[in-house]
């Protein structure tokens, strides 16, 4: 049956508008959108897109905190932090994934995020055998989400080789590892795992990265699913360019450029260590530059260039990849506070007639959508509902109006300011809080008991 929500302000594919009144459809998309009315159904301060949150290793969010000591290596970095993460995830049981999975995913909602795309690479038994259902652990990822009512798109990850030397791939990764012939099982096991979710969710792939993935194999994977969206790690870490350069005669992404057709079907993740050509080249290809900034952050990867690269047409979202800290206004202020100091300015990301915050947020609402090959990113008819509710008795937004609204949500505020979120018309949360919140969280105080244990 048609619903219908009322605003005070919501941010539309017109603009900013008031009075505002948005009909659901039982379908999950919006049918209407009319300002200027009286008030009628629920009634909600600030209505906004929810993005989608493009980057995900779910299983991740059980191990946050845990690795914040050096340890006698003072050049501890991103390569240590994946040694502590490998000896983590063989503890990991399909129980286990399926109960971590549906905590981040009510905390990414609880966060504003309306849909999450799983770059879902953790795929076999502790010692690399595949259970008898080759998608199993696929499946619990697709049975979190029926519990979490988050849209979602799937990432099945080939993970083939240790590095680009082609080399077997290491203890820690043996559960990851695919040749191509049994992916292209383990993804036909996904896709027919998702058919008992709503129609919103989808599938794509990910080749992993160029270290992961042969010259061979990326090309096979990318034609495997030739309408489904495709992502990739890319030049996120020195020592990753380096080998790259060693290995191809090319920085990571001069070399994807040059030999593959990236397009709007691409999110290429992280990009940090990018030099200015490529930054350019990545703007007008049409990708989505996939950005994690409290990630980035945490692991030391770096910088990415965004004030370049908006300059030149790129589009861009946001994701909580390692899930250390799963925050909506926290990754926006973390990327536009980076390029600030970066360049050495303030609102560096604002233009003539869009603030910082409205920049940033309409940027990653458009880009996720894109990147997770959803019919969504903004309030506009036709598109889902993907909305997210601000309560506009914050003292934060007290007196604020238009994109005022989101710099002080942004720079100002926090998540508590999220009071509601729907993906795909389901209401999920509601005062800030999930649905089904005290369930999830007490399977997930049980996993994370029974890792401790094991650790």
């Amino acid at each position: 049956m048609m619903k219908t929500v009322w605003a005070k302000h919501a941010l539309t594919s017109d603009g900013w508008q008031s009075d505002v009144w948005i009909t659901l459809g039982d379908d999950g998309c919006i049918l209407s959108i009319e300002a200027e009315v009286q008030p009628e159904g629920e009634c909600f301060g600030v209505m906004l897109p929810a993005p989608t949150n493009l980057h995900s290793h779910a299983f991740q969010r059980a191990m946050a905190g845990m690795t914040e000591r050096r340890g006698s290596d003072p050049s501890d970095n991103f390569w240590s932090w994946r040694k502590l993460m490998y000896r983590f995830l063989d503890q990991l049981t399909p129980d286990h994934i399926e109960a971590i999975t549906a905590f981040v995913q009510m905390e990414m909602l609880e966060a504003g995020y309306g849909a999450s795309v799983e770059f879902h690479y953790l795929h076999h038994q502790a010692d690399g055998t595949p259970y008898d259902n080759i998608a199993e652990l696929s499946d619990r990822i697709a049975a979190a989400a029926q519990i979490s009512g988050m849209g979602l798109t799937l990432l099945p990850v080939l993970y083939e080789q240790g590095g680009c030397d082609g080399r077997a791939l290491g203890a820690g990764q043996i559960r990851f590892g695919n040749n191509l012939d049994r992916f292209a099982k383990l993804y036909e096991g996904a896709r027919a795992g998702l058919k008992s979710l709503p129609n919103d969710c989808r599938i794509g792939v990910a080749p992993h990265s160029l270290r992961a993935v042969s010259r061979e194999s990326l090309a096979a994977v990318t034609t495997l699913h030739t309408t489904g969206p495709i992502h990739i790690h890319l030049a996120e870490q020195v020592g990753e360019v380096e080998e790259i350069v060693t290995a191809y005669g090319q920085r990571p992404t001069e070399w994807l450029f040059e030999n593959h057709p990236v397009d709007d079907r691409w999110c290429l993740i992280h990009a940090t260590q990018m030099h200015a050509h490529e930054t350019i080249a990545m703007a007008k290809s049409g990708a989505v530059a996939g950005l994690c900034p409290i990630t980035e952050a945490n692991l030391g990867d770096g910088i990415f260039d965004g004030v370049r690269y908006l300059k030149h047409g790129g589009r861009f979202g946001i994701g909580s990849d390692s899930n250390i800290r799963i925050s909506v206004s926290e990754e926006l202020r973390a990327l536009e506070y980076s390029q600030r100091l970066k360049y050495l300015g303030r609102a560096v990301l604002a233009t003539e007639t869009r603030s910082a915050g409205r920049v940033i947020f309409e940027g990653a609402a458009f880009g996720g959508a894109l990147a997770s090959g959803r019919n969504s990113g903004v309030l506009e008819p036709g598109k889902l509902a993907d909305m997210m509710a601000l309560d506009r008795s914050d003292i934060n937004l007290m007196g604020k109006n238009g994109d005022m609204i989101l710099d002080s949500y942004i720079f100002a505020g926090d998540d508590s300011l999220v009071t509601d979120v729907w993906s795909a018309g389901r209401h999920m949360v509601t005062n800030g809080r999930h649905k089904h919140r005290d369930q999830i969280l007490a399977r997930f105080r049980q996993t994370i008991a029974s890792l401790t244990e094991g650790l």
